[in-house]
C-alpha cells in the first residue's frame, strides 16, 4: 500500500489555486442578454423619471415585457438604446 503524506504547504497552494480560478471565474464579462431590469433601476441607471421611462416605452425607443403590473428591460436593450442614440450625435 502506498501512502502519500499531505502537507500544510501542500493545502495552501491547493487553496491559492482554487481562489485564483474562483477569481477568475466570476471576473469574466457575463452576457447581457440574459439580464432583466425593473423599471426603478433603468430610472436609476438612466437618472430618468418615471414620466420619461413612459415616454421612452410609448415612443417606442426602449422596449419592455410586461408581466403582472411590472415592467421589465433587457439590459442588452438599454445598451443598444444607448449606443443608438450616441451615434446620431
Amino acid at each position: 500500500m502506498n501512502v502519500e503524506m499531505i502537507t500544510r504547504e501542500d493545502l495552501q497552494n491547493l487553496k491559492t489555486e482554487i481562489v485564483a480560478e474562483l477569481k477568475s471565474i466570476l471576473s469574466q464579462d457575463k452576457p447581457l442578454e440574459g439580464t432583466w431590469l425593473r423599471s426603478a433601476q433603468v430610472r436609476k441607471m438612466l437618472s430618468i423619471s418615471p414620466g420619461t421611462l413612459q415616454n421612452l416605452r410609448i415612443q417606442g425607443h426602449l422596449r419592455f415585457t410586461k408581466i403582472g403590473g411590472c415592467f421589465f428591460y433587457s439590459q442588452r436593450d438599454i445598451a443598444a438604446m444607448l449606443n443608438q442614440n450616441g451615434s446620431k450625435r
